[in-house]
Parts: C-alpha cells; structure tokens; sequence
C-alpha cells in the first residue's frame, strides 16, 4: 500500500477528506473554513480545523487546514486531498504545512496569479475558477463565499447543512446573509460546470448533536464546571481565546475575569482569590508561564491551590506564537526553586482538554496544591466537531477547617497530608500564611525538623493520592509499545491504526498525569514490553529524558523527537515505526 492510498487518496467517495484554503489578510478563509466545519458538523459528520498564519499573528496571509471525516480524527492527515485558494499571496511560507499529492486538488483564481510550484510539482490537477468575476457579479458578493460554494459542493455537504451555517455565522445581517447565499449557489453552479468531485461517505448514525468547540473553550468548561469562578490574566497567544470564551461564562454563574497588569500581578491574583476560598485560573503561555513561577512556589509553601493552563507555542521567548510545541515540559516540572511538589497534567485532545482541566481543578483543590496544565496551539486553537464529552464527576471539594476550632494547626501533619485550610474570617481559624517555612500552626521557622516535616507533608499528600485510571490512557497491547502525551497522542493514535493494520501488535500509553508520576500505574502498563518508543515534540528529547529519569524502562527505549512548528502527522510516525520495529 502506498503513502498515497494510506492517507485515502483513492477514487470515490472517502472516509477521511483534508482541505486547505488559503489567501492573504482580509481574504476570508478562516470565515469560509469555519462555515465549512460547521457545515461538516451538522451533516453528522467529524472535522477538525486549523489555522496557520505567519509569526505577525493577526493580519496576514492564513491557511484553514480542514479534515472531514466519518469517524473521530484528532490530526491532521498526511496529504490533503484539496488546495483552495483566493489568491496565492506568500503561500510559498505554507508549504511544509499543506503536503499535495499526485491526485490532490488544486482550486485557484487565474485573475489572483498562479499557484506556486512548490505546490504544482506535486502533479495535481489545477482547476481555474473566476472567483472575483463571480462575486462580483453579485451585489455585496465575496470570493470566498463563493470558494466555499464550490468547495462544499465538492465534497457532497448538503446545501441545507451549508446554509444553516452560513445563517448562524451571519445571524442579524439580512444583506451580508443575501448575498453570501448567493455567492454560495454561484460556488456551487461553477463546480456543475468542472466536472470534479470528492466525495465523502455518508456520515455514520450520531446519538445527538456533534459539539464544535475549541480546545481553548473547552478547558475554560471544564474549568467552570469543576468550580472555578474566578480568571485572572494576561492576554498572550494562543491562551487568549480562553479568556475571551470565560469572560462572558463566568459572569453568568457569578464568577469574575479580571484582565491583570501583566502575568506576575495575575497569579497573585489568583493566589489572593484561593486563599479567601474562591477557586482560582490563569491562561498563559511559555513566557508568562517564567514569570510565573516565583508566586507558584508560594502557592506551593502556603498549600494554596490554584490552576496554571500553559497553552505552549514555539520557543524559546517570543519564538513563533502562532505554532506548536511541547517544549514547555522542563520548566513546568522544575521551574520552581526549592523542593517543590506540585501537579502537572496534559490533556490529549481537543475534546479532552474539558475533562482534564475539571480534574486539574479538582485535584488542586483537593489537595491544596498548584496544578499546571500543558496544553498547546494545536489542541487549544484547534476546533473540532466532536461527540459530546463526558461531564466531568463532580465539583473540586476543599477540605476546609470548621468554625471555632480550637488550637487550629494550618499546617498539621496528618496521615494524608491534607490539613484544614480556613477561610478568613473562619472562627478560630488565624494563622500566619506566607512563603517562610513554618511550623504546624504556621509560625515562621528556620529549624531543620521542621523543615523536613513540612517537605515530607507537601509531598506525602501528592504521592499518595489515589488518582485512579485518568492517569493516562492505556490502548493495545503486544511487546512493542508508544509513550507520549498532549497532542502528538493523535497522530501517534492514529499510526498506530495502520501499524496493527500491518499485522504489529503495540500498545499505547498517553499520559494525562505528568506529575506526579505513577510507578506501579506505569509498571502494569508497560508489563511484557520488550521494547519502547517515546513520542514528543520538542527537539532536545524532555519527556523521553524525564521517563529515563523516573522509571527502570526497558533497555531498548528509543526517542522520537522533533520541534514546532510542525505537528507530527500520523504517515511520519508510521513510516517510522516500521522501519523502528524492524530493527
């Protein structure tokens, strides 16, 4: 089987179709490319959209990459089946991004330039479609209307899925509505005229509605059903949708968003938001997250739960905001200065960025402790048309002292680790809280006992914790096995598919708890394991360094690795794993 036929390229109609469409600033195809995943959406379908645009991150030449599928997709494929353009406008900059085959679809307007070679060497064939011409022959008409006319009519959407679309996006502009409709019926009456096709299967029964939602706004859900009402931050790429998305939600459940000065005036905020009893998050990025990092270690000296979400791009310092990548890894596990327990986590999908912000936030509160969650571009600016995830079990519950205590102790050693924490106010609840160790009551200390006691606390109410199967995700079984976690689990999910289509029996092990680890977790999931690879992207190899740090792996571990701004796709991996297993 080729690379080609792997990634679907086949005649008739497809299980999985990969759409560019592209154009400079001011074009609108992410308008089109949004319509298109709604559209997709509400035929019954799956999809998963993309953006990329140049480091200047608004304005500018852009590219929606778009797969429509008949089952979950959580990756980009390997090849795109479709390339639609407005004009052609430092597209070149794209090129590594949107992979054409020999039978993939060039659409592009001759009146816009022609497409550039690195693009046409693929043999494609090109398809000349006058979309200036057209629109303008309809008062208030836009080309990239009429683009997404011929493109819907393309792949089989229904014309009813594609106006209802059209209608929520332009709700309350009857004109801007009129004329968008028509530029669509043009799109479509120009594809009669091409002859093309790309077909798409039909779509498989749904058991409701498919949710069409970002992984940015998934995580502000996930945050505001486990508790959280109040947000304090600084806006940053690619983070800042969550805060937009939250702003609105939490005051309509009495929460507050407060735009802060800057991120070090943010997390205070937070850990002053905490410490009055109210449940506390911040969105952020790689450099917000450094300067971060002082008040995190309060938070972890004081026992003051709070939620860090680190949407990570392209480092190091401003890097290229508009990318992917995990490299934030390092500093989010040792950052802080210090003995320093706390949580880290890392959702593996768009959809699961909801269930695993609610368990950060839970589990911060639970346990009195900061919770850093690494999602990343991809997963958080990503919008998917996905089935519904499941509610997260409950509200975050904080175990707090009760009025009129006597002789209260903030800071007891108990079994667990977890001591009553009391809200100001609180009846016989005062205590000093502050980044001095301390003893049990809180009193300032600088004696050795109880400094150990106070470490042994802070990390005994972590390591013993009974964090349950969210650990990780753990598919497959067989000698061989794949380790990674965040986004690269979705094309590694996915080569995986092919590989056991090939006859390879593997597992996989995505882990959702990146600290604290699960040794005898870990164990179980990789018993038999004669060999393993581990799957990230950054370039100097920190996930692998870190399981080699904390687990007997087996001998033949290997490391698969590289930066942003690239994500993996699943036919690399693949390719990879074949040559990998055979060695």
């Amino acid at each position: 089987m080729t690379d080609l036929q792997q990634a679907g390229l086949r005649p008739g109609p497809h299980s999985s179709i990969s759409i560019a469409l592209a154009g400079s600033g001011g074009a609108g195809v992410m308008t089109a490319g949004n319509v298109l995943l709604e559209a997709a959406a509400l035929a019954g379908y799956y999809a998963l959209m993309t953006r990329s645009s140049g480091p200047q991150i608004r304005g500018g030449e852009a590219a929606a990459l778009i797969r429509i599928a008949t089952h979950p997709v959580e990756c980009m494929d390997g090849v795109f089946h479709l390339l639609a353009a407005v004009d052609w406008q430092n597209l070149h900059r794209f090129a590594a991004e949107i992979p054409l085959g020999a039978e993939s679809l060039i659409v592009g307007d001759p009146d816009r330039g022609e497409a550039p070679p690195t693009f046409t060497a693929a043999g494609g064939p090109c398809v000349m479609l006058p979309l200036a011409q057209l629109a303008k022959e309809i008062p208030g008409g836009r080309a990239n209307m009429v683009l997404l006319g011929f493109v819907a009519g393309l792949l089989g959407l229904p014309d009813d899925a594609v106006r209802r679309a059209t209608e929520r996006l332009l709700a309350g502009r009857p004109a801007a509505l009129d004329s968008s409709i028509a530029a669509v019926a043009a799109g479509r009456a120009a594809l009669a005229d091409s002859g093309h096709a790309l077909g798409l299967d039909a779509p498989r029964p749904a058991s409701g509605p498919r949710w069409l939602v970002s992984g940015n706004e998934a995580a502000g859900l996930g945050a505001l059903k486990a508790g959280v009402r109040l947000v304090a931050a600084y806006p940053i790429t690619p983070a800042t949708e969550l805060l937009e998305w939250m702003s609105p939600a939490l005051a309509s459940v009495g929460g507050v968003l407060v735009q802060a000065e800057d991120e070090l005036a943010a997390i205070n905020m937070l850990i002053g938001s905490s410490f009055g009893g109210v449940p506390a998050l911040t969105a952020t990025a790689g450099p917000g997250l450094a300067l971060m990092m002082e008040s995190i270690g309060l938070a972890v000296a004081a026992e003051i739960p709070l939620v860090v979400v680190d949407v990570m791009r392209v480092g190091p310092s401003t890097g290229i905001p508009t990318k992917s990548e995990q490299a934030d890894l390092n500093i989010a596990l040792y950052g802080m200065h210090g003995d320093a327990p706390h949580l880290v986590l890392a959702p593996n999908s768009v959809g699961d960025c909801l269930r695993t912000t609610a368990w950060a936030v839970t589990l911060a509160e639970s346990l009195q402790a900061p919770a850093i969650i690494l999602s990343d571009q991809f997963l958080g600016q990503a919008r998917a048309a996905i089935d519904r995830p499941a509610d997260p079990q409950g509200e975050a519950v904080r175990q707090v002292a009760a009025v009129g205590m006597e002789s209260y102790r903030r800071y007891a050693l108990t079994p667990s680790g977890v001591s009553p924490m009391a809200i100001p106010g609180t009846a016989g609840g005062v205590h000093t809280a502050d980044g001095l160790e301390h003893t049990e009551s809180g009193t300032p200390s600088s004696q050795a006992a109880d400094h150990l006691a106070q470490l042994d606390k802070r990390r005994r109410k972590l390591e013993c914790h009974d964090y349950g199967d969210l650990w990780a995700d753990v598919e497959g079984d067989g000698v061989l096995a794949l380790v990674t976690f965040g986004s690269c689990t979705g094309p590694v999910r996915e080569a995986l598919e092919m590989a056991r289509g090939r006859g390879l029996a593997i597992r996989l092990v995505s882990i959702r708890l990146l600290a604290p680890l699960q040794p005898e977790r870990m164990q179980a999931a990789l018993a038999g394991v004669e060999r393993l690879l581990v799957v990230e992207q950054n370039q100097s190899g920190q996930f692998y360094r870190y399981l080699r740090s904390e687990f007997d792996l087996p001998a033949r571990t290997s490391s698969l690795r590289k930066p942003g701004a690239q994500q993996f796709q699943p036919q690399e991996v693949f390719r990879y794993l074949m040559d990998w297993s055979r060695t």
